[in-house]
């Protein structure tokens, strides 16, 4: 069969497993093209092989033998593919195979393979739990991985198998916390969870010190000095936070800008659970942001604002209007809404959002308005100033046609009034008249309720209801049924006279209904007030059981006890504990030594094999990582030694090509007030530092007044970035220059370096942003050995672009002279004219940068770059296009 024919055949069926139908009776069909060298082919049968291999197992089965051979396969997708495939197939018969895949893939070049070793991890430990300890080693090599494709799949691995050991994180933290924002966004969210539960185990509280503060904030007004000045100096020393506790806190809070909604609320959450409490309500704007996501996030989100907003009123409050409710939310939404306003809620902005709920109560959604009654009745009760204003509003929504919104009031009244019932006769007198036309069981259940606990402030009303409600006892719902019975009780002692024979009639009536409550509860009552031989000693008791004072109920919010799971939980989320939720430790009162975080020098290295062309320390440690146990010390050494030598000779720093002339503008003169700086990249390696881009700046005086102090102050970097200053400039004479030499350590991006540069008087803020081309360091290097490099950096490690050529810059000297100026780079010799190959290194981490230049027939030439730094690599793909492009 012709690969054009097999490839038709393929794909209808990959077409059939994405719209989801069932396409497994093909399966014999497909799986003898699992051994075609066509990689196209390879791929789609892979696909179908992922989806159908835990269902057709023992067809699978017959192909172990090409899945093992494809895990040797030179193209990286092939590998991580077959490996899918492998740990795809649930049969316990093949654990051992599986195992010796997954540890050669941890060990594989390239990092997608890695990845999904990570991946497979987790489905062996699903099949056969007893190989824990084995996938333990392979996860603690993953996990010392450099790779940022790796770092989030590891991790969640980790958390899979052995979420316990915290040891393994120790010396992996650090490098966890610095690739945070490189990482795919699953990856962020797992990394972030992790080490919330990592931090909270290894850092003391930092809240400590506020409770202090506000201890300290109540001190007694005759103190003396001393006294004082020795509370000055405990508030001082009280707390001092954790370097590494602070990089988590620095690292993550970038990522409240990320377009993911699941990233945001696990930075979020982790503020919450670790950050002083001065500096948590930096996530409540992109909490308020996410707000504008569809429903489903909008639901998650308000659930966590609820949770948080009872605890810190504050980080909210500047966002009120953001929590208002609008007509097109859902009931859902609407009610989580109303919740926090209810919380947000204070002597401040009570008025405003009183008539905010007025408006919510007129709302054509029942539920809704229900709730926002009960919203209402909350501010009251927590806000005393406001008490009476929401009674008598709630007194007038007695008169509403809508029974729903009428009965909600009524059972909000009843538990307001129960708070101060002494100053509201009144109210109660006017909910007895209501009782003849309200219907529904619950509001009619809290009228009596409140006649009956308070039928001595209406001595005149409260016989009559009893009447009323004796006519109807037996059409009433047993809600409405118990609470005539404590009524007729309740009267029956305080006032038997009137109420006797109406008592014992309606106690008649309960003695033979329907309901065995309503019967048990007819006989409790008469035993307890009408005394006869039988009845015991509680009888005499029978006014302090009735009528004994009640407390007032606590309106509180339903969200009150969420805080006790973990924030952006599921458990969270569904107020239980969910299957394989993992609990927040308390703070430890003591920090654990932190020099457990500490690395070697030789533990920087990543799991991977190294090639020859990696920086010569990282050769050293992962030469030694790969070393088995039992290999001698010697055997190791000698191996990071020829390591070292390869390095030497396959790519030593070379000096640069060419050193570009153009200088960038740094400070306007008009913007520095005379003050003019220009600077340029010199492409001088090793001045400040290894890792280190050397920068000169031109500093001019263009007034007619010496400038003094001109020196750099308040530096705005990210994360990792370091820079060397120049030495203060003492001195510049009015129409003077001077040239300084400054370094900085870009960490291999094109991120801007941002600072202060000052005088004695002024201070600029400006900043320094490097071409992609000036991050590398050029190599010198053999045909042979950059073909070699070369075939190691294919697939996702090498990007490409097809350019049209300007016919000047055809020749070779023009091509090199182009590339060699917009880019520090070193030529490599090449054996044929239509072919330009140039090398370098990136400063910062070492890894490799190839340029391939390949003239085509009419005036195209196909531009490559193959580097591990894919980002860096399509950046300077995107600079070099023009330059050969252009005339």
């Amino acid at each position: 069969m012709t690969y054009r024919q097999t490839l038709l055949e393929l794909d209808p069926r990959r077409v059939m497993i994405a719209k989801g139908k069932n396409a497994s009776e093909l399966f014999p069909a497909v799986v003898k093209n699992v051994a075609s060298k066509n990689i196209e082919i390879k791929k789609l049968v892979y696909v179908y092989l992922m989806r159908y291999a835990e269902e057709q197992q023992d067809l699978a089965l017959l192909s172990i033998s090409t899945f093992q051979r494809a895990l040797k396969d030179p193209n990286q997708l092939i590998r991580a593919s077959a490996l899918r495939v492998l740990s795809s197939i649930r049969v316990p018969i093949i654990v051992p195979i599986m195992m010796l895949a997954i540890k050669e893939a941890s060990s594989d070049l390239s990092p997608y393979v890695r990845k999904n070793a990570a991946h497979a991890i987790q489905k062996l430990y699903s099949l056969d739990p007893e190989q824990k300890e084995m996938l333990i080693e392979v996860i603690e090599k993953l996990l010392k991985d450099k790779s940022t494709l790796v770092a989030g799949s590891v991790v969640m691995a980790f958390e899979e198998v052995c979420p316990d050991r915290i040891d393994l994180i120790h010396k992996n933290y650090r490098k966890l916390c610095n690739l945070l924002v490189d990482v795919e966004e699953w990856g962020q969210v797992v990394i972030i969870h992790m080490l919330t539960r990592y931090a909270r185990t290894q850092f003391v509280s930092p809240w400590k010190d506020d409770e202090v503060v506000e201890e300290y904030s109540e001190n007694n007004f005759y103190e003396s000095d001393e006294e004082q000045k020795e509370k000055d100096q405990k508030v001082k020393n009280t707390y001092t936070m954790d370097p590494d506790h602070r990089l988590l806190l620095r690292n993550t809070k970038p990522l409240l800008q990320s377009r993911n909604a699941a990233v945001v609320m696990a930075v979020a959450q982790l503020y919450w659970h670790l950050a002083p409490k001065s500096e948590a309500g930096i996530v409540s704007k992109s909490l308020v942001r996410l707000l504008h996501s569809n429903r489903e996030v909008q639901y998650i989100v308000l659930q966590n604002i609820a949770t948080m907003s009872i605890q810190r009123k504050g980080m909210f409050e500047p966002y009120l209007k953001s929590f208002y409710v609008r007509s097109t939310d859902p009931t859902m939404i609407k009610t989580l809404k109303l919740e926090i306003l209810t919380n947000l809620a204070n002597e401040a902005n009570i008025s405003t959002l009183l008539r905010e709920f007025q408006t919510y109560v007129r709302s054509q959604d029942k539920q809704f308005a229900a709730a926002t009654i009960q919203a209402i009745g909350r501010c009251a009760t927590n806000i005393t100033e406001v008490t009476d204003t929401c009674l008598n509003g709630l007194v007038c929504l007695l008169s509403n046609r809508d029974e729903i919104v009428v009965a909600e009031s009524v059972v909000v009244i009843k538990k307001l009034l129960q708070t101060q019932p002494a100053h509201h006769g009144e109210i109660i007198k006017h909910m007895a008249k209501l009782l003849d036309n309200i219907t529904v069981p619950v509001a009619r259940a809290s009228i009596l309720w409140l006649i009956g606990e308070y039928c001595e402030r209406v001595p005149k009303i409260a016989p009559d209801v009893l009447r009323k409600t004796a006519k109807t006892f037996t059409n009433e719902d047993d809600l409405v049924k118990l609470q005539i019975l404590n009524l007729g009780a309740k009267l029956y002692l305080t006032n038997s006279k009137q109420t006797k024979l109406l008592t014992q009639y309606v106690l008649n009536l309960g003695k033979y209904d329907q309901s065995y409550d309503i019967r048990d509860r007819t006989r409790f009552i008469r035993q307890l007030i009408v005394p006869n031989e039988k009845s015991g000693a509680l009888s005499k008791y029978a006014k302090k059981i009735f009528l004994a004072q009640k407390p007032a109920p606590l309106l509180e919010s339903p969200f009150k006890d969420r805080d006790h799971f973990q924030l952006g939980t599921l458990s969270h989320t569904l107020n239980s504990r969910a299957t394989g939720y993992l609990e927040l430790s308390d703070w430890p009162k003591v920090a654990p030594d932190p020099s457990v975080r500490n690395v070697d020098v030789a533990e920087l290295g990543i799991s991977g094999k190294r090639r020859p062309s990696d920086s010569s320390d990282t050769e050293s440690a992962s030469s030694e990582e790969n070393s088995s146990d039992s290999e001698a010390e010697s055997d190791s050494k000698s191996d990071s030694e020829s390591g070292k030598s390869r390095n030497a000779t396959s790519s030593k720093v070379a000096a640069p090509v060419s050193v570009p002339t153009k200088t960038h503008e740094l400070l306007h003169r008009m913007s520095g007030k005379g003050l003019a700086a220009h600077y340029h990249f010199s492409r001088q390696p090793g001045i400040f530092g290894d890792r280190m881009v050397s920068v000169q700046l031109t500093v001019t005086n263009t007034t007619d007044q010496k400038i003094e102090n001109i020196h750099i102050k308040e530096k705005k970097l990210p994360p990792g970035m370091r820079m060397h200053e120049f030495n203060p400039i003492e001195c510049l004479e009015p129409a003077g220059s001077i040239t300084v030499s400054m370094g900085i350590d870009f960490c291999d991006s094109a991120q801007m370096a941002s600072f202060q540069l000052c005088t004695k008087d002024d201070y600029f803020n400006v900043n320094i942003q490097p071409p992609v081309g000036e991050l590398l360091l050029p190599v010198t290097m053999s045909e042979k050995d950059f073909k070699k490099e070369q075939g190691m950096l294919t697939g996702m490690n090498e990007t490409s672009a097809t350019i049209a050529v300007a016919p000047q810059n055809s020749t070779r000297l023009v091509i090199i002279e182009k590339v060699v100026k917009a880019a520090n780079l070193g030529v490599v010799p090449s054996g044929q004219d239509n072919i330009h190959r140039f090398a370098a290194k990136t400063v910062h981490s070492g890894s490799l940068m190839l340029v391939t230049v390949e003239l085509k027939e009419s005036s195209t030439a196909q531009l490559i770059i193959n580097t591990e730094k894919t980002v860096i690599g399509s950046v300077l793909l995107r600079e070099l296009k023009p330059v050969l492009s252009q005339g």
